[in-house]
């Protein structure tokens, strides 16, 4: 549509036409030495709605501000008692984890032990939020995704305790084919577990709920920060476009 077009359309005058582009409510491109506007965003203006913002970029390195989560993952962890770390929903760690227990860390010592970790994280995307998992190494976590736009950039997990019932900690049978698996100390491997806590599950409610909260933080931080980097680049195409 040309600008009369949408003057018309809108009852508007022209200034306000291009003050509307220029703050996003209406999308155009410049063709030569005039403006061509899109119809549809002149036609969500007229319905009520208020302009679509454009495509957010999804990836988490993207929309995630490490410097940023890191510290109230650090936090989370530190009241929580439990380890945590946010990842990618391949599985892939984008933060450094927090609050690890001396379990863990052992098993992190060892490469294949550090691979299947990662590994286990990856069905946790497919998972239901609060749904109590349990890792190779018999570990329960529970996750809560981080969404944007209603896509899952990231998950956040705590976790690193036993269920509470007697029958959910480490036999001797499992702690020796852990230490034959990743080449550890079977006594060390065995210490380590006995310091892991087991849960009640009112302290697992409570846990899921509070991973939840922070979750619901990062969404916020995430969502912004990527409404942000798509309105500049937005502005970034409109200022090309100007120069032909």
């Amino acid at each position: 549509m040309t600008a009369r077009e949408v003057q018309d359309i809108l009852k508007v005058d022209r200034t306000t036409v291009y003050r509307m582009l220029k703050d996003g409510r209406i999308t155009g491109v410049k063709v030569g030495q005039q403006w061509r506007f899109s119809r549809a965003s002149v036609s969500t203006i007229l319905s009520g709605s208020s302009s679509p913002e454009p495509q957010l970029p999804l990836r988490p390195a993207d929309v995630l501000p490490l410097h940023c989560i890191q510290p109230i993952q650090d936090v989370f962890a530190e009241v929580a008692g439990l380890g945590a770390i946010t990842i990618a929903p391949d599985g892939t760690p984008l933060t450094t984890p927090s609050g690890s227990c001396a379990f863990c860390a052992l098993i992190q010592t060892s490469p294949q032990g550090k691979l299947a970790c990662q590994e286990s994280c990856c069905p946790l995307a497919q998972a239901a939020p609060g749904t109590i998992s349990t890792c190779h190494a018999g570990l329960s976590y529970a996750h809560a995704p981080i969404r944007v736009e209603g896509v899952t950039v990231a998950l956040l997990i705590a976790g690193q305790f036993h269920a509470g019932q007697p029958e959910s900690t480490h036999t001797a049978a499992q702690l020796r084919q852990l230490s034959d698996s990743y080449g550890l100390d079977p006594g060390a491997l065995a210490e380590a577990a006995a310091s892991i806590p087991s849960l009640s599950p009112r302290a697992r409610a409570q846990i899921t709920s509070w991973l939840a909260r922070v979750a619901g933080t990062f969404e916020t931080i995430a969502h912004e920060r990527a409404t942000l980097l798509g309105r500049l680049r937005r502005i970034a195409e409109m200022t090309i476009l100007e120069k032909y």
